[in-house]
C-alpha cells in the first residue's frame, strides 16, 4: 500500500507516531523537533498545518515505516486509496526549505556559487530529511553547501604555496605532475585535510553530510538511483589502479550534482568514530564495487595517509548566505 498525505495537519501526525507506537519524545527526536511542537500538533488537531519543510519530513517518516505501521496509520485516518491520489502528494523529498529556521537560500544559478580563497564550485544540499545508513533512518539535517568535486592536487598545490604547508609525499620536487593536477589529492592525513579546510575557512563534512549529498533525500542506494553500475565508479574490477580526474564519471553523480561519490578516493569526514579515527566515506579505485555504498561504513586514524584517501568540503548555507550578501 503506498500511502500519501495531501496536506498533513496534527491529526495524521498523531496518527503516524501512534501507528509506528512512538511516544512524543521518541518522535520529536526523529523528526527533529522539540516535544513541545509535537504536543501543540495533537492538541490542536485538524486545526494546525506544519510548514512545508515539515509537511516533506512526514512523507519521509511515512515511506520509512514499514507495511503493518501503514496499515495501522490508514486505517487510524480512515484512508483509502481511492480517495488520494499519488499525483496530489509525492514524498518531494527535494522541495525548497520553507522552515522559519533556514536561510534564505539563493535558488536558480546560485544554487552553485564558487567560495572565495579556494575557488571551488560548490552546491546547495537543502535542508530536510534524508534516509541515512543501512536502515534508512530519517535524519534531518540543515542545508548546506558541498564541493562538487574532491579537492585536487591542484587545489592542494594552492594551499601549500600559500601556508607553505608539506606537500604530499609523492609529489616530485613538491609539487603535483602536470598530469594529475585534475586527479584528487592522495596521501593526506586527516590532520592535513583539516588544516586545509581551516586555510579557506570551510569545513570537513559530517558523515551525514556527505552521505546526504551521495545519496540524495530519498534513500537510493547509489548516487545514480538503484542500479548495480560498476561503470559509473573508478573501482578495482576496472583495474585502473589510480586515480582518475575528478569530473571524469559524470554518469555517475549524485542527485546534487556532485562528482566521486563513489570510488576514486575514500574521503575524510570530520565525524569522529573513537579517539583518534574518523569516518571515511566514498570508496576508492582500491576498492571492490561491494564498497562503492554511500552507507558503508570506515574509519581510520587520523594520521593515516594512503594513495587512495582525499577529501572535500563543505560549509553551512547561513555562512554561504551572508558571503552573498556581502558579495551583492
Amino acid at each position: 500500500m503506498k500511502i500519501t498525505i495531501q496536506n498533513w495537519t496534527g491529526r495524521e501526525a498523531r496518527a503516524l507516531r501512534e501507528a509506528r507506537r512512538m511516544s512524543i519524545r521518541e518522535f520529536a527526536a526523529k523528526l527533529g523537533m522539540s516535544e513541545r511542537i509535537i504536543s501543540k500538533w495533537e492538541k490542536r488537531g485538524e486545526d494546525i498545518r506544519p510548514k512545508p519543510v515539515t509537511q516533506q519530513t512526514l512523507d519521509l517518516f511515512l515511506a520509512a515505516a514499514t507495511a503493518e505501521e501503514q496499515a495501522r496509520f490508514a486505517e487510524m485516518i480512515g484512508y483509502t486509496s481511492s480517495e488520494h491520489s499519488p499525483q496530489e502528494a509525492s514524498l518531494n523529498a527535494d522541495a525548497a526549505p520553507g522552515s522559519e529556521n533556514d536561510p534564505d537560500i539563493p535558488v536558480g544559478d546560485e544554487h552553485q556559487v564558487r567560495r572565495p580563497v579556494d575557488g571551488k564550485l560548490m552546491t546547495l544540499v537543502e535542508s530536510g530529511v534524508y534516509f541515512s545508513g543501512p536502515e534508512n533512518e530519517p535524519v534531518y539535517l540543515p542545508a548546506f553547501y558541498i564541493d562538487v568535486f574532491p579537492t585536487t592536487n591542484a587545489d592542494y598545490a594552492r594551499f601549500v604555496a600559500a601556508t607553505d604547508a608539506k606537500p604530499p609525499q609523492h609529489w616530485e620536487n613538491g609539487e603535483p605532475s602536470p598530469e594529475y593536477l585534475n586527479h584528487p589529492v592522495v596521501f593526506v592525513t586527516w590532520y592535513d585535510a583539516s588544516a586545509y579546510v581551516q586555510w579557506c575557512a570551510k569545513s570537513l563534512p559530517t558523515s551525514q553530510q556527505w552521505e546526504k549529498a551521495a545519496r540524495g533525500a530519498r534513500g537510493d542506494i547509489y548516487p545514480w538511483g538503484n542500479q548495480r553500475t560498476p561503470a559509473k565508479v573508478n573501482c578495482r574490477e576496472h583495474g585502473i589502479r589510480n586515480t582518475t580526474p575528478v569530473d571524469c564519471y559524470a554518469s555517475g553523480v549524485s542527485p546534487y550534482g556532485v562528482y566521486d561519490m563513489c570510488g576514486n578516493t575514500w574521503e575524510w569526514c570530520s565525524t569522529p568514530t573513537t579517539p583518534g579515527r574518523h569516518e571515511l566515506k566514498g570508496s576508492a579505485f582500491t576498492s571492490p564495487f561491494l564498497r562503492c555504498t554511500p552507507s558503508e561504513f570506515n574509519d581510520a586514524s587520523a594520521d593515516m595517509l594512503d594513495d587512495d584517501t582525499g577529501f572535500r568540503c563543505v560549509t553551512p548555507a547561513e555562512t554561504m548566505r551572508a558571503l552573498l550578501n556581502v558579495k551583492g
